[in-house]
């Protein structure tokens, strides 16, 4: 979370004394931005509440570890809590889910939360969330990562309003106001509308495939495919160093020793790779709207950067990517930043199985709490998590995951899940309540961390619970739903929401032998039910209404 948790004392003075509050600053005006987006209003629908919708949403059965459901349902409770209606006067044009932080809604967070909406796919404001930052789109495609939550305004300390090149407002080491240096490449013109406080984590486009792999709503990539574009493009245009890599400041991760490395321009290895990861999904989407000559193109510009990622930010003495400084030298911090070329289909086989190692290393990133955003072995790291120095966090766990996954390496990936959710059970057990960020080396919440935090912390108790320990895996466009039971005790789902189906599933051990099962499957229409189990697999065609079945499959000639 960029979350202005501790600010330093110039930064308050600086808020305060120059009249920065949600309202100040100078901006581009209203008629000129979201002009890519076709949505322009909102249009009033009731607000939905957790008492009314609680028995519309997916229902967990998971008798190996009860405390997991009773955290579910605590979370969307808390997620209720956050959903909100746009403001009058606001601009913007749905309903949205937010993480109460402060007063204003924050782009990546956002991102993140609609991963585990998802799953309650038009029940609650989840994908939708993210019209909100389409519609305050600036013209020359910036999109600012933490826009005010009640004007629909910029935060005003992002907004460059002096006109200036490219600068960060709190720096890299609390300085402020620092400038950026541009390196092999001209100085872009004009000045970008925002600093670069505001350009971090772009994760968008990974959102959108995310929801899409869920809902199968490709009608929906279609209208966000332009703003897409338009905001790569942008970040194309001022954050890009001369050696094809982008930058980052302090926002990226707060608090992280790897900071003071950035400093001028350096180049992130983690916006560099989401940038990779950028143009591989728009590669996917114009692929999937029929634009194949633009699919090209993307996924050509994200072959040249992975390529310039590898040459430059991976250390093969290391063996793991680092940031550069702005004279191109390798950072010696070791952070999970290091993790997104997995994600973004940057990192060769052999450096994957060097990724996998670090992850499996206790002294590194194998904690009693996976993954910690910095290595344990590294000056600065805080075992009760100290934030973005040693901290666990749901988004870097979610990316680290998925990029196990892209990678072949799932059961690693599932192992990591169940551990995160083991320990976030135990400290629901003892607090009642889901918290901001998890300390790597106890059962503890992080210190510091906010509790209540639903939030992208939502993402375990939910999506996880239903995709990893449940074991139910969508593929909407291909109207299949898979399923990896891994438990010896009853579970399943109902009502379980993908592809516009609804979907009621339950698994029981049958015959003794831990092989078999009996499977009973309810649905409101007809797809392609794959169960993996003990080492087998079956396909089933799923008809309309009750479907008892065996596995395995008892008709196989």
């Amino acid at each position: 979370m960029n979350s202005h948790l501790r600010l330093p004392v110039w930064a308050l003075l600086f808020v305060t004394q120059a009249g920065l509050g949600a309202g100040a600053g100078t901006e581009s005006p209203e008629a000129t931005r979201g002009v890519y987006f076709s949505e322009k209003s909102y249009q009033p629908v009731p607000l939905p509440r957790f008492a009314e919708i609680r028995d519309r949403l997916p229902s967990p059965l998971f008798e190996e570890r009860p405390e997991w459901v009773s955290m579910y349902w605590k979370s969307w409770e808390l997620a209720f809590k956050n959903f909100h209606e746009p403001a009058s006067g606001s601009g913007y044009v749905s309903q949205f889910i937010d993480a109460a932080f402060n007063e204003n809604i924050f782009l990546w967070d956002t991102c993140f939360m609609t991963m585990f909406c998802n799953c309650a796919h038009s029940l609650v404001p989840g994908i939708a969330s993210l019209d909100n930052f389409y519609a305050k789109q600036h013209e020359d495609g910036e999109i600012c990562r933490e826009i005010n939550r009640s004007t629909g305004r910029d935060y005003a300390p992002w907004a460059n309003r002096e006109g200036r090149q490219l600068f960060s407002r709190w720096g890299w080491t609390g300085v402020g106001n620092e400038p950026v240096v541009y390196q092999g490449r001209p100085t872009p013109q004009p000045p970008p509308e925002l600093t670069l406080d505001a350009l971090n984590h772009p994760v968008l486009a990974w959102a959108e495939l995310e929801s899409y792999r869920v809902t199968g709503d490709r009608e929906r990539l279609g209208r966000v495919y332009e703003p897409l574009v338009r905001y790569y493009r942008a970040l194309q245009k001022y954050l890009r160093q001369g050696n094809g890599l982008y930058m980052t400041d302090w926002a990226s991760m707060d608090n992280s020793p790897r900071n003071a490395f950035l400093k001028g321009g350096g180049c992130a290895i983690d916006t560099s790779s989401q940038m990779a990861l950028f143009g591989r999904n728009l590669a996917t989407i114009a692929e999937l709207l029929g634009k194949a000559p633009e699919a090209a193109g993307f996924a050509g510009e994200a072959g040249e950067l992975s390529r310039a990622i590898n040459a430059l930010m991976w250390d093969p003495a290391r063996q793991f990517y680092f940031d550069l400084t702005l004279e191109g030298k390798r950072a010696p911090v070791k952070t999970i930043a290091g993790f997104w070329p997995l994600v973004a289909g940057v990192a060769s086989a052999d450096q994957a199985d060097d990724l996998v190692k670090e992850l499996e290393n206790p002294a590194t990133f194998n904690r009693l709490h996976r993954v910690p955003t910095l290595a344990a072995d590294q000056a600065g790291y805080d075992p009760a998590g100290g934030y973005w120095r040693g901290a666990v966090w749901a988004p870097t766990t979610t990316m680290v995951i998925r990029g196990l996954e892209r990678y072949g390496r799932g059961a690693l990936g599932r192992e990591i899940v169940l551990n995160h959710l083991a320990i976030m059970g135990q400290v629901f057990q003892k607090t009642d309540t889901v918290w901001e960020n998890y300390a790597p080396d106890a059962p503890a919440p992080g210190r510091p961390a906010k509790s209540d935090f639903v939030g992208w912390s939502g993402i375990g108790p939910i999506l996880y619970l239903l995709e990893f320990a449940v074991g139910l895996k969508p593929d909407a466009a291909s109207n299949t739903l898979v399923w990896e039971v891994a438990s010896a005790k009853p579970l399943g789902v109902e009502r379980y929401r993908f592809n516009r189906h609804v979907v009621s599933l339950k698994a029981e051990p049958s015959g003794g032998d831990g092989r078999s099962l009996k499977l009973s499957v309810a649905s409101d229409g007809p797809f392609k039910l794959v169960v993996r189990h003990s080492g087998r697999e079956e396909t089933y065609p799923i008809a309309k209404g009750q479907n008892a079945l065996s596995f395995p499959r008892l008709d196989r000639t």
